[in-house]
């Protein structure tokens, strides 16, 4: 605090060490990171759930109460090697150092005792599911249920990002094609593309035909639905499949898994690289950004249908 503003202070009968540590009061590291939610995430960072229950989770318990500036490398340390699972360990970390920087901005704080952590090296995630595991996988997604089965299918169907899918809405399909907005529209819990960009997509007829098995009554199609809850039950009914068809230990996949899949699918049909791309939105760069995006609609038209087609033939595929 300036000299000046101390002097006055004092003059005016106040106490400004005492204001000083009562404002220290209130920064624990539980009120800063809900000031950090309420104040910068939630305005800011379209995947703020998930890092929210991250801290939720593994950090509140352990540091809710202390004070923001008292938390040291050694607590992080310790909060860190108590995560058993590598890459939740890495995401709870990259949330908890965001929190840090946010009140050093806020002046809060002056060092991140988060900097220089060493987090678990990460792996290139490559899984794609070979044309033997489809069978599986559907049959899978069929005995997960009405929702969880839809969201899955259509993932791996249209190929797009698991967390766009799942808050799908009914008004962003327009003549047979999904337009998803690049801006987040937190009324309707619209979280926006990934890159922020505009995007549109065909949808085949066989995710036209998963979508009409859903009521149409809701907007949002898929109800906002947790993948995590939607993989649960299929990954074990996925590895039941395939130990009966007599494959050892299947690797588990993800959602995410699925939109690889799909593009895979594109390059080994013949489409190419750059077709893929397309689909999946993926940045470009360069004279790509400022392309008609309806120039290659009748195309991505014509590779989504035999896409599409190729999966669920294959999917439904069953030796004799």
């Amino acid at each position: 605090m300036k000299a000046a503003e101390v002097l006055y202070k004092v003059a005016q009968g106040l106490d400004p060490c005492a204001e000083k540590k009562a404002a220290r009061a209130t920064n624990t590291f539980g009120d800063v990171a809900t000031r950090y939610l309420e104040e910068y995430a939630k305005v800011r960072n379209r995947s703020w759930r998930q890092a929210d229950k991250l801290v939720r989770r593994h950090l509140l318990e352990r540091w809710g109460q202390l004070q923001i500036d008292a938390i040291t490398r050694q607590d992080v340390k310790a909060a860190f090697r108590s995560i058993a699972a590598p890459m939740v360990a890495n995401q709870t970390m990259t949330a908890a150092s965001a929190i840090f920087n946010w009140a050093i901005r806020e002046e809060l704080l002056q060092l991140n005792p988060c900097r220089a952590i060493d987090l678990h090296p990460r792996k290139s995630r490559e899984r794609v599911l070979a044309n033997g595991e489809l069978p599986f996988a559907w049959r899978a997604f069929d005995e997960a249920g009405l929702y969880k089965s839809a969201v899955l299918k259509v993932i791996l169907l249209t190929g797009q990002r698991p967390g766009e899918v799942r808050h799908m809405r009914r008004e962003h399909i327009v003549d047979g094609w999904w337009q998803m907005p690049g801006t987040p529209n937190p009324k309707l819990e619209w979280p926006g593309t990934k890159n922020g960009k505009d995007h549109r997509v065909w949808l085949p007829a066989p995710v036209l035909d998963v979508l009409s098995e859903l009521p149409d009554d809701e907007a949002q199609i898929f109800r906002g639905l947790s993948l995590d809850m939607a993989m649960q039950k299929v990954r074990k009914r996925f590895a039941e499949e395939a130990k009966e068809a007599g494959y050892l230990a299947p690797e588990k996949f993800t959602p995410h898994d699925l939109r690889r899949t799909h593009g895979t699918m594109i390059t080994s049909l013949g489409f190419g690289r750059d077709a893929m791309n397309r689909i999946q939105n993926h940045v470009e760069g360069g004279i790509g950004e400022v392309y008609d995006r309806h120039a290659y609609s009748a195309e991505n038209q014509k590779i989504m249908e035999a896409v599409a087609v190729e999966l669920v033939r294959l999917a439904k595929f069953t030796k004799h």
